[in-house]
């Protein structure tokens, strides 16, 4: 079981009251809704010191800058990268910053057109890893429904360039659904076992939350697609893990929760991530619910029971955290 993590990045339900809103100090309007929602004081236990070194952060920001590459730490202003920093490792965003979905929690750029793909990128990232001596790097990206293989090819030619130049680093990969074009299913398959075939350390795709939420959590995509993915792999290469996370705050109940990390032990998934949803901005989806550390490490404790071999289960816990301790 993980450790509690650092401070949060700044979001919407930290910020003093009276930032929120010019009607109420405990309410807002949100895009998202057309009622005025009450807004949940950030807990204790979220509001904790930084880990990692600010220099180690500043490095790796240089880097990217320099390269023009994206990583998710980055640009999900994720509360944890100073320490995965130090630990050497991180997480990259591949196929630029901007998504073709349209998820109501996520920070990432949205709502306009991609950017073409730099040829260049796999190179960059590869350099990147090399010059920052990491030994686990986690490769993940945007939804790029606009290209013919959603990407899938991109993760297998980034993987071959780290090997090339840093062959002792494991790559883990954290994918979209691949879902879309024609024969969708078939060629989720194709795609989803292309990946496998280029054998990451671990497969991780997302199920992000419960069953009876997706629609307004995760637009254009699906319960049953997403254990399909999991179960793919399985298919494909039973050797490789599999791992998938959940954000927890969106109004699920801990009944849904368990049925969830079920259906997932049910498709052979391995590892298991759950942590509380953050809100980004007034843009993005209120937090109906702050989970209590108590609450978090009896889920995990479950999740134990029912068979994850590695489970990381607190507040701060992200999809990519100590994913090179597992």
């Amino acid at each position: 079981m993980s450790q509690l993590s650092p401070q949060p990045a700044k979001t919407i339900d930290s910020l003093p009251p009276n930032s929120h809103s010019t009607n109420s100090p405990h309410t807002e309007t949100s895009s998202l809704e057309t009622s005025p929602q009450k807004l949940l004081p950030l807990p204790p236990w979220l509001r904790q010191p930084s880990i990692g070194k600010a220099s180690e952060i500043s490095l790796v920001q240089q880097i990217i800058k320099q390269r023009q590459i994206h990583t998710i730490c980055e640009e999900g202003r994720c509360p944890n990268r100073g320490e995965c920093y130090s630990k050497k490792t991180a997480t990259f965003l591949l196929m630029g910053p901007t998504c073709t979905r349209s998820c109501g929690f996520c920070q990432v750029d949205k709502g306009h057109a991609p950017m073409a793909l730099d040829p260049l990128e796999p190179q960059k990232i590869a350099e990147s890893v090399q010059i920052l001596g990491l030994r686990y790097v986690v490769l993940t990206a945007v939804a790029r429904d606009d290209l013919a293989d959603h990407g899938a090819g991109w993760f297998v030619v980034t993987m071959e360039a780290i090997r090339s130049l840093q062959p002792g680093t494991e790559i883990e990969v954290l994918t979209a659904d691949f879902w879309g074009g024609q024969g969708a299913e078939a060629s989720q398959r194709e795609r989803v076992g292309l990946v496998v075939a280029a054998k990451p350390a671990c497969y991780n795709h997302n199920i992000e939350t419960v069953a009876r939420l997706q629609g307004k959590v995760r637009r254009g995509a699906k319960y049953d697609r997403s254990l399909g993915v999991l179960a793919i792999v399985k298919e494909f290469n039973p050797t490789i893990p599999t791992k998938s996370g959940l954000m927890l705050g969106h109004g699920e109940t801990k009944a849904e929760v368990i049925q969830t990390m079920q259906d997932l032990r049910t498709v052979g998934c391995d590892r298991l991530t759950l942590g509380q949803y953050l809100r980004p901005s007034l843009a993005h989806l209120p937090v109906e619910k702050y989970w209590t550390i108590e609450e978090f490490t009896e889920l995990g404790e479950i999740a134990q029971e029912l068979g994850f071999s590695h489970v990381r289960s607190a507040p701060l816990v992200r999809s990519s955290y100590h994913a090179g301790e597992s």
